[in-house]
Formats: structure tokens, C-alpha cells, sequence
């Protein structure tokens, strides 16, 4: 038998320690040392596993199983790669069950599927799949909360595809330690992430979220798997977006669009319709631009509100992009701009619940802006974008052609682009307007 031993780990970075303390000697943070229990496993010599060439390697290297949405298949980097384990985060109630529920119902036509839930009944999870519409009546369920057990009986049943709600409801028999502790969650990640990898199992892992929004628990479980997705969701919208932090096998910061209706998650085919309103974007204050998500260039819209300040101190709010890199560029736009808006209160907002990290969205920002404090609106069927410096020149941004090409396929005619973007051959019927400083823009749009 395993000798244990004591130790002192860190619930948010998962820090060791031999004794506590009350500040984590690694991440800095207050009482979040927790008292955990660890096995140490005899190290022994293991024999069976042997060297194997590369090109020793079966034909089907590249194979990959589609879901049954087009969207998840993009975040996940073109399907489900065969021993892959993923990892789905998201607030309580967003959907993650009903998700990987549907798509389940779709892989079993192909692959023999398991479901372990250690939160809901064998019942529950009946009643969703008629809720749902689902033809689930051949999967194997299993409502369970050792870890052990529910590897041993996917195993028994020869799954192909494994799915677990959630890891914090997991726990390894050796272990003293609580539910959802550091210990249980890295032990658990531990064996899920070997059995896969052996048997060549996809696993789909239900992880909860913490009130920042990460996934509860040491950042370690999220370096172990290979994929981390989380769902980003608006509650006043029916929209939801699920995006990859982390890809093994694809793309990181692919994005997914899916709507929720009665029968489920439905998948969005053309998501830059709904970040668009031909009613607004013809009024003073918005206009659109096209951002990169992903792989794919996404057409959004961004709105502004220059209003008379009502206090001493100016508000400056925005919504879907960095509050930060607002203030940079109202100070760019009355510096080279010469307008005077430093009393004024500036509200920005992307339209559908859309946040934007890149800088491509600084030149829509600041046109909407000024579009908002002259009182005029922008001309019909324009787009822009292009990142503004401190010295109020425009630099071109990655994928300029691509995002061209997208903004022409939705029907706009006129582009206010970087100089170092604009196409040498005009096509597509776009009129397209390289500039490269912030008053040749302004110049541009009015």
C-alpha cells in the first residue's frame, strides 16, 4: 500500500507547501492554502510498452469525427480527434450538458458513446434526451461519481466517445480529500488523460466555473488536457458563443456561434448577420467593421455616444472592448483629431454581447466617435478598420485581403483600410480607400 503524506496546496494556483501559511508563497494570494492528502505510488519498472517508428503508425493519423454541428467542429479544429480530451467551461445553466447531450446523440450513429454524470439521475438525463428530441435510446449511461468505475465501465462497454459531468463530482478512492478539491481534480485529469491517450478514447470534460470565469481549480488541470473551450454568453441574448483558449489540434481563439431554441442548441451558419442592424448602422454614432476570430473574419458593429458630461470627471464606458485602449485613443483623437472632447462623456459598445481583444477595431472606434459628437452618420455600406498609434498613423492590420473579401460578400461598397492593406487589384465591386493618418480617415468618411 501507498504511503501518504501531508501537504498544503494552493486552491487558485496549486502551489506545494510543507506547512501553512497564510499568503501562497507562489501567487501571493491570502488563505488559500488548504490542507491535502497525496499518495506516493511505488515507482516500479513497467513492461508491454515498446518504441513504436512513426511511420509504423496505422494510416488513419489524421482521422477526425464530426459532431454534428459544423460550429463545434471549427472551435474543436476540424472534428473530434480520437484520444483527445477536452475540456467545456461555462457558467451554471448555459447549456454544457445539453450540448455534449446532442452531441452524444450524434456521434453515436458512428462510435459507441458513454455518459457519466456524477450531478443528475439516470432520469434527468432521460427526460432531456425526449425534451430534446434525441434518438438516445442506445447510450450507455452510467450516474457515478468514482473515477475509477467510470473508466472501468467505459472500458467494459468499448466506448469510443467518453463524456463526464462534471470533474469537480469526481473522486479517486485512495484520496481523503473533498470533491472538487486540488488533489481529487489533478488525480482525476491524471487518469482520465492516461486512459484516453491508451485506448485512444475522445473524453468531453464538464468543468465548473469559478465567479472570475475561469475553471475552478489549479490552472495545472487546463495544461493537462488538450483542448479548453468555454462558453461565452450573453444573458440578454439568445446567442451563444463557444470559444478555444487552448487547441492541441487547431486554432486557438476559434469561435463558435449557436442559438438556443426548445429542441436544443441550434448552430449559427452566417454570424456576422446577427451582429449586424441595417436599422442602426444608418444612424449618427455606429458603423461596422470586421474583425478576425479564429480563422474566419467576423462583421461586426460598433456603436458610440458622446454626450454632454453631467459631472467634473468624464465617464469613459465600453462594452466588448478595453477600456484602456479607449482612453489611449480619445487622447489620439484630440491630439491628432483636433477635437475637443475632453469633457465630454464617450460610451462604446459592440453590438451582440462581442468582445474584441485585437486592434484592429481602433480606427471603427474612433470614426463612430466622431461620428456620435458631430451628430452625423457615417456613409451607407462602409466598413473599416486598421490599429491607431500614438502619433495618429494608421498601421495595417493581419488578414487585410481576407477581411476585404468577407465585407464585400455582405454587400458593402466602400473600405476605409490601413495603406498597407489595401489591395493592389480592386475586385468584387468594393471601392477601397488606403489611408495613413487619422485625419486622411476622417477626410474619407465625410
Amino acid at each position: 500500500m501507498a504511503k501518504a503524506k501531508q501537504a498544503y496546496v494552493c486552491t487558485e494556483c496549486g502551489a506545494h507547501s510543507v506547512k501553512w501559511s497564510g499568503q501562497c508563497p507562489d501567487c501571493l494570494l491570502w488563505n488559500t492554502l488548504s490542507e491535502t492528502t497525496f499518495s506516493t505510488p511505488v515507482s516500479a519498472l513497467r513492461s508491454g510498452v515498446q518504441t513504436q517508428r512513426l511511420d509504423e503508425i496505422p494510416g488513419d493519423i489524421e482521422q477526425r469525427h464530426g459532431t454534428g454541428f459544423s460550429e463545434f467542429d471549427r472551435v474543436l479544429g476540424g472534428g473530434l480527434v480520437p484520444g483527445a480530451v477536452v475540456l467545456l467551461g461555462g457558467d451554471p445553466g448555459v447549456g454544457k450538458s445539453t450540448l455534449l447531450q446532442q452531441v452524444s446523440a450524434s456521434l453515436m450513429m458512428d462510435l459507441p458513446v458513454c455518459y457519466a454524470t456524477g450531478e443528475e439521475s439516470l432520469r434527468q438525463i432521460g427526460q432531456r434526451s425526449l425534451r430534446l428530441g434525441l434518438d438516445a435510446s442506445a447510450m450507455n449511461l452510467l450516474a457515478n461519481t468514482s473515477i475509477e468505475n467510470v473508466l472501468e465501465q467505459a472500458s467494459r462497454c468499448a466506448a469510443k466517445v467518453l463524456v463526464i459531468d462534471s470533474i469537480q463530482t469526481m473522486t479517486a478512492e485512495h484520496l481523503p480529500s473533498a470533491p472538487g478539491s486540488v488533489a481529487q481534480l489533478r488525480e482525476s485529469v491524471g487518469r482520465i488523460v492516461q486512459f484516453a491517450k491508451q485506448n485512444e478514447v475522445s473524453v468531453f470534460v464538464i468543468g465548473h466555473v469559478t465567479k472570475e470565469g475561469a475553471i475552478a481549480g489549479p490552472r495545472v488541470v487546463e495544461h493537462m488536457v488538450d483542448t479548453v473551450l468555454y462558453f461565452e454568453s450573453d444573458p440578454t441574448s439568445r446567442y451563444t458563443m463557444i470559444r478555444s483558449v487552448k487547441n492541441r489540434f487547431g486554432a486557438s481563439g476559434e469561435m463558435g456561434v449557436f442559438a438556443m431554441t426548445e429542441s436544443g442548441f441550434r448552430e449559427v451558419s452566417n454570424p456576422s448577420a446577427i451582429f449586424l442592424s441595417r436599422d442602426s448602422v444608418s444612424e449618427p454614432g455606429s458603423i461596422v467593421s470586421v474583425a478576425w476570430e479564429g480563422s474566419r473574419p467576423l462583421l461586426v458593429e460598433i456603436q458610440a455616444l458622446v454626450a454632454d458630461g453631467s459631472s467634473n470627471y468624464p465617464k469613459r464606458l465600453a462594452q466588448g472592448v478595453d477600456q484602456n485602449r479607449l482612453a489611449l485613443l480619445l487622447a489620439v483623437l484630440q491630439r491628432h483629431g483636433n477635437l475637443a472632447i475632453g469633457d465630454e462623456d464617450v460610451f462604446v459598445n459592440v453590438v451582440g454581447g462581442l468582445r474584441i481583444g485585437e486592434t484592429a477595431v481602433d480606427l471603427p472606434i474612433l470614426l463612430a466617435i466622431v461620428s456620435s459628437f458631430r451628430d452625423r452618420a457615417c456613409p451607407e455600406r462602409l466598413i473599416c478598420f486598421g490599429e491607431i498609434g500614438l502619433a495618429g498613423e494608421i498601421r495595417p492590420v493581419r488578414f487585410g485581403t481576407e477581411r476585404i473579401a468577407a465585407a464585400a460578400k455582405q454587400g458593402f461598397t466602400k473600405a476605409i483600410v490601413p495603406v498597407g492593406n489595401a489591395p493592389k487589384k480592386v475586385s468584387n465591386g468594393i471601392d477601397v480607400v488606403g489611408v495613413r493618418r487619422l485625419s486622411e480617415a476622417l477626410d474619407a468618411a465625410w
